[in-house]
């Protein structure tokens, strides 16, 4: 099975960490405003998965982007955004993704979105600005999974993301036919990039 997840949100919130973390198990707290795609296949339940995880830099400003976050929406299968429990504007930005995200889909009259909300940083919980519980309820109120991680601490919280995401990407792929398999789609995303990263670990 492939699986295409885009990781979306602001600034300094931990994307990039988050992914690293999943794919090396190793943390590393510095980066540049990169877009990458990486790769990584391992098995899940005695199945291999391919893993494409786009990790994405997030505009506030959504409409400058919009063919670029509507090929991200096309692409993707699942969707990982980020908060920092310390950045009220990000946890802001994050409700404004998620109605994004699902509009977009209705316009491009595509699958349900399956997305994981994910508050990072859970280890800076002296410096928390949003609770647990508005993370929670705002799941609650938009058919999300959520989750509270510290990808600087915690390898397995972070796999428990995307291992929860994936069972409700199998769901969605059980029960709607993708007109278009990984394949096609990366080939016309090729000029959306001047480059394209492939890790695989």
């Amino acid at each position: 099975m492939d699986a295409n997840i885009v990781v979306m949100g602001t600034e300094s919130v931990g994307k990039s960490a988050l992914t690293v973390r999943l794919l090396t198990r190793r943390f590393i707290g510095e980066y540049g405003n990169i877009e990458s795609i990486y790769s990584h296949s391992y098995m899940v339940d005695g199945r291999e998965i391919t893993l494409n995880v786009w990790d994405s830099p997030c505009s506030e400003d959504f409409s400058m982007e919009t063919s670029l976050f509507e090929k991200k929406v096309q692409w993707a299968d699942g969707y990982v955004l980020v908060y920092s429990i310390c950045d009220r504007a990000s946890f802001n930005t994050v409700s404004r993704l998620i109605q994004t995200i699902k509009s977009t889909k209705d316009y491009l009259k595509a699958d349900k979105a399956p997305i994981v909300i994910v508050g990072n940083k859970r280890d800076l919980h002296h410096r928390r600005i949003v609770l647990s519980e508005e993370g929670q309820m705002l799941a609650l109120n938009t058919d999300c999974l959520f989750y509270e991680v510290s990808a600087a601490e915690n390898y397995h919280s972070v796999l428990m993301v995307f291992h929860g995401l994936l069972d409700r990407v199998k769901d969605t792929k059980l029960t709607m036919k993708r007109p278009l398999g990984f394949r096609g789609i990366v080939k016309s995303m090729s000029a959306v990039f001047a480059r394209r990263r492939t890790d695989s670990f």
